[in-house]
């Protein structure tokens, strides 16, 4: 009989000890304070606060701390509450006191204040991937990013951000509270790689947004670098021809087709003749340029996953310059041939002249009747 009136006793004192916790009001004048006035303690730390209880109305007053954890230690009005290891995500610490009612026939009132208290834990890893997907990316399609922090808490006060190389490309934080415990949790946003952002490093950084009596800086865990490749259309990179291409026969061809894209682009030339000219080489050459060449040239530029061609029409020019060297050599030649001709039969006419002149000479000095001057 005894032992249940000392199990009905202390279980009554429990009660009168908690029957504030279904009557609590919280906007008395002269309401308990807690010092620090928000507590915030990284998981398995040690956590110390104090609480005055009133200043002037809970004297002589029933007044207590409720707390899960910990100790508490009263001295006058003021409760000190401690503990050497903080790793209960519920723990809740509430100061009150009893104010007798003014009227016999109300019921007592209840000041409380109930104390902020976080519990925090750094994430054990920070991950960064693709949503269902993995290899390169395609320029302009959208992908989803997806940044998953692992055993955090609270996880409504994780921001995840979202870098590529040194910019930040977007920031998600939860809006709902889970209850303050450890989780493992996914944040996502939506990129549109661009062709410049080849080989670009994604990551992202949990930080945990305790406010200004957490710790400063921020806690903050990063992922690891995730390189991309991005796949884009290849573009021509030398200057777009002309519509026509005019070249003089026998000049070097050179039709360069070079252009850049993700893979690396193959080409294939169609000639004039419609025959399919299959060649790895961005530029086509034909040395001496003649008549055969003359006409459409066609360059596909494939990449596996886009194309497009590129139009070269060709004329090509007779060489005239060719024809006039050898119109004035052979005008060259011939005139020499004809003034060596010329003065050939010159000079032998001139040298018949000559002879005939000198042997008509000596015939008239040998005639045996000529006629001999005399003297009178």
């Amino acid at each position: 009989m005894l032992f249940c009136e000392v199990i009905f006793v202390l279980s009554l004192m429990t009660f009168l000890l908690d029957f504030h916790a279904s009557g609590c009001v919280f906007n008395c004048k002269d309401k308990p304070v807690f010092t620090p006035s928000r507590l915030v303690v990284k998981y398995g730390d040690p956590a110390s606060v104090i609480c005055n209880a009133c200043q002037q109305e809970c004297l002589n007053e029933l007044f207590n701390l409720e707390h899960s954890v910990g100790k508490a230690t009263i001295n006058g009005t003021t409760i000190s509450w401690n503990t050497d290891n903080l790793t209960e995500w519920t723990a809740r610490l509430q100061c009150y006191y009893n104010k007798a009612a003014e009227n016999v026939s109300d019921p007592d009132v209840q000041c409380c204040t109930t104390l902020p208290l976080t519990l925090y834990k750094p994430p054990d890893k920070v991950s960064i991937s693709f949503t269902n997907h993995t290899g390169p990316l395609i320029e302009a399609h959208p992908y989803t990013l997806q940044c998953t922090v692992h055993n955090v808490a609270p996880v409504e006060k994780v921001k995840a951000i979202f870098y590529r190389g040194h910019s930040v490309v977007g920031q998600v934080q939860v809006l709902n509270s889970y209850g303050g415990e450890l989780m493992t949790h996914s944040y996502t946003v939506d990129v549109v790689p661009l062709k410049r952002e080849d080989g670009a490093a994604y990551w992202c950084a949990a930080e945990l947004v305790l406010g200004p009596e957490g710790p400063q800086p921020p806690p903050v865990v990063i992922s690891q670098n995730m390189t991309t490749t991005v796949y884009y259309a290849p573009k021509l990179q030398v200057s777009k021809h002309p519509g026509l291409i005019t070249i003089n026969e026998g000049n070097q061809l050179k039709l360069d087709c070079s252009s850049d894209g993700n893979p690396s682009p193959s080409y294939n030339w169609t000639l004039p003749s419609g025959s399919l000219h299959l060649s790895w080489s961005s530029i086509l050459t034909f040395e001496s340029a003649a008549a055969e060449h003359e006409g459409m040239y066609t360059c596909t530029v494939s990449n596996g996953y886009w194309n497009f061609t590129e139009e070269f029409h060709v004329k090509v020019h007779a060489n005239n310059i060719v024809y006039i060297i050898v119109g004035i050599l052979f005008a060259v030649v011939l005139l020499v041939i004809i003034g060596v001709i010329i003065w050939t039969l010159y000079y032998k006419n001139k040298r018949m002249g000559q002879y005939d002149l000198i042997l008509s000479v000596c015939r008239f000095r040998r005639s045996p009747h000529s006629a001999v001057p005399t003297v009178e």
